[in-house]
């Protein structure tokens, strides 16, 4: 299938690991220029060699702390002519109420709700202005199905899923498209280190993690390269029809039993 998105610039942020590179790779498949933009220069020079060798198209990238202010800008001067932007940086920790207390709170929503916000605002001008651009916000299916044990995240991905749909309703009228992504369970680092987490306390063992995706329809979590290739599809022209709405890739699990 031509997805029509050679020669395109995207920006992604939280672009070095997981589902961030992924969605690189899978935009530099496609004939894309990129800038990676992620906290660790290291990651992000191992992320752009790999990217390059395998696609051969121009990777630049930015280490930055999106939670930090004025770093939004930074990147829109950088690279202010978009024609992709994928929203991905942020981890929120878990836990519930009495165990985020309000400075780890903000921290978590500086960086994921509040960088969402901002960087759809910087680009969203600008691609208002232009008539053309997509937006993809990579988010989480805790704001669907939502556990009181990573309230954090629920709350956050809840507003953000309100915030997608409200600016793509109309975005289109603009000639620009806002899309989300609820991701599920996938296999990334940070996923195998939140499950041993959760391994040391349901089974006193954090070795067990793995233990937890017996429960999945498909017995595993998923690949990022499965988030990846939705978030791609979702940017190019075969899906232009698509704005103010999320999709949920996550074998089910949103709306399975408990």
């Amino acid at each position: 299938m031509e997805l029509h998105l050679k020669g395109k610039t995207v920006v992604v942020t939280g672009g070095s690991r997981g589902i961030g590179v992924a969605c690189a790779a899978g935009f530099a498949a496609e004939g894309c220029r990129l800038h990676l933009v992620s906290r660790s220069l290291q990651d992000l020079e191992a992320a752009r060699h790999k990217i390059v060798a395998d696609s051969d198209v121009a990777v630049t990238v930015q280490a930055l702390d999106l939670g930090r202010r004025g770093a939004v800008a930074q990147v829109f001067k950088t690279c202010p002519d978009a024609d992709i932007v994928v929203n991905n940086a942020g981890a929120i920790p878990r836990g519930d109420i009495d165990a985020i207390d309000e400075e780890r709170w903000r921290e978590a929503w500086d960086l994921k709700v509040f960088g969402y916000v901002n960087m759809c605002r910087q680009y969203y001008r600008r691609m208002r202005e232009r008539g053309d651009g997509v937006i993809v916000n990579v988010l989480g299916t805790a704001g669907e199905r939502l556990d009181v044990n990573y309230i954090t995240g629920t709350a956050g991905n809840a507003s953000l899923m309100a915030f997608t749909r409200a600016l793509g309703s109309n975005s289109l009228r603009h000639g620009v498209r806002v899309v989300g992504v609820n991701p599920g369970p996938i296999m990334t680092d940070r996923w195998i280190e939140v499950s041993k987490v959760r391994a040391q306390q349901a089974f006193g063992d954090p070795s067990r993690w793995s233990e937890f995706q017996q429960n999945f329809p498909l017995k595993r979590a998923g690949k990022p390269e499965e988030v990846a290739d939705v978030v791609v599809f979702l940017a190019s022209e075969r899906a232009s029809f698509v704005s103010g709405t999320i999709v949920t890739v996550d074998s089910g699990l949103a709306n399975s039993p408990r």
